[in-house]
């Protein structure tokens, strides 16, 4: 039998349904320099990542044996976690009787590339905030960060980014690379306190932050400002929810935020400040198949990944209201 492009035709949508799928959820995913990739997790389910603490510096006298101290280790953890996908078919009657049949495949694709999309930044901004103990302030060097509003009606303000800007300095947390993501309420706040310039062709951009941003993050993400030495995007997909036993910046007070978000603020100059680490199991990918006993084309989309937080210094929550402004 000749194969022909009448013939063929599941396998021709086939290849540009995957090319489409594949191309845009790349594109539309969080960029690779905001979480380090760990190439080396090749296999099994769960990979363990040894800590070294830091070295202690003593005084030395001559003739005199130095204290041979112990080398602090821990361990972190990458699991992969999600195994998740998308599934569409359509009938043969469909084929023959529908109207602008391929048009609806083509939307229907893009339906399922950005639902991939939304699931990967949504698990992104949740592990963020699950490597941090939900009831603490999360001290470092004596500063919390893990704060909550004690505005009225738990606004943000500037002094929210002063003082997580003080707790990173005192972390010893390098000054390029911090990004915060809040919520566009948050947004709407910061309006209200100051007038902001448009950004025009990245001129606004921290110099260390500039170029690490592709464009199909831009379009999803609105870049509102830098608010001490912090570059704020807005996204819509971190977490909501109930949070009890949040603290202060000074840690004395603790409280519980009904209806709030956790804004997150990270360092990602570098693979060593990254807070967030990422593998990719399997990368999407998308199979299709003819069913003869129902007499349909049918096609699925299929990924697994794991993300964890490989430190916590480099990383900060900002609880607020999710809907005050």
């Amino acid at each position: 039998m000749a194969f022909n492009t009448t013939n063929s035709a599941a396998v021709i949508e086939q290849e540009v349904y995957s090319r489409f799928i594949v191309e845009n959820l790349h594109d539309g995913l969080l960029p690779d320099s905001f979480s380090r990739n760990v190439a080396d997790f090749g296999s099994g389910e769960r990979l363990n990542i040894p800590v070294i603490g830091s070295a202690t510096v003593q005084d030395v006298e001559e003739e005199v044996p130095m204290t041979y101290n112990a080398i602090d280790t821990g361990r972190v953890y990458l699991n992969i976690t999600d195994y998740v996908g998308d599934a569409w078919s359509v009938s043969d009657i469909l084929r023959q009787d529908g109207y602008m049949v391929e048009s609806l495949m083509s939307e229907r694709a893009k339906e399922g590339t950005r639902a991939l999309q939304e699931h990967f930044e949504t698990r992104f901004f949740e592990a963020a905030n699950a490597g941090q103990t939900a009831t603490d302030p999360n001290t470092i060097n004596g500063f919390a960060h893990r704060i909550g509003s004690s505005e009225t009606s738990d606004l943000a303000t500037l002094d929210h980014f002063r003082q997580m800007k003080l707790a990173f300095d005192k972390a010893k947390v390098p000054q390029g690379g911090r990004v915060a993501f809040v919520d566009p309420v948050v947004e709407a706040t910061l309006n209200a306190l100051f007038t902001m310039t448009a950004p025009t062709s990245g001129s606004t951009f921290n110099f260390n932050f500039e170029g690490l941003v592709r464009n199909g993050f831009e379009r999803d993400h609105r870049f509102v400002a830098s608010i001490f030495g912090w570059d704020v995007w807005t996204t819509n997909y971190l977490p909501r929810g109930d949070f009890t036993g949040v603290s202060d910046a000074d840690g004395t007070t603790s409280e519980t935020i009904s209806g709030a978000v956790a804004n997150i603020f990270m360092c990602i100059g570098s693979d060593s400040t990254k807070p967030v680490m990422r593998a990719w199991r399997m990368p999407p990918k998308t199979e299709n198949r003819r069913n003869f006993e129902l007499k349909r084309d049918e096609y699925d989309i299929r990924a697994r990944f794991g993300l964890g937080v490989q430190r916590t210094d480099t990383l900060g929550v900002l609880i607020t209201s999710a809907s005050n402004y």
